[in-house]
């Protein structure tokens, strides 16, 4: 499975995830499976870091797949060593096949705020 594709597996099983206790996601496997269990080991701290560099947007109003695209990102920015600029245009393709039209901007614009912070 490749990198890609195992983002778009996390992004399916987290945001069974974020939906509530009524979702049944599959057990994942490899690096989908360590995605997501980093997310979900981390998610207070990516969480905090999503609100500190969303401005205006609160992470509770924000639209659920742009909300865990962002998840799985600040974990690859924070927690493995995916180089910057991969995390950052692999999060946005995500946001523009599974979001809005405009989400694709906004997750840029949030994680070149968050990598920015962190250089």
């Amino acid at each position: 499975m490749s990198k890609q594709d195992a983002r778009e597996q996390a992004l399916g099983l987290l945001y069974a995830v974020d939906l509530g206790p009524d979702s049944e996601p599959v057990e994942p496997t490899g690096r989908a499976g360590r995605l997501s269990a980093g997310v979900q080991e981390h998610l207070s701290e990516i969480d905090a870091e999503i609100n500190a560099h969303s401005t205006g947007w609160r992470i509770t109003r924000m639209p659920a797949v742009d909300r865990t695209i962002l998840r799985i990102a600040v974990y690859e920015l924070k927690y493995t060593d995916t180089p910057v600029g991969v995390v950052v245009s692999e999060a946005v393709e995500l946001a523009k096949t599974y979001s809005t039209a405009k989400s694709g901007s906004f997750v840029n614009g949030v994680l070149a705020s968050v990598a920015a912070d962190r250089s």
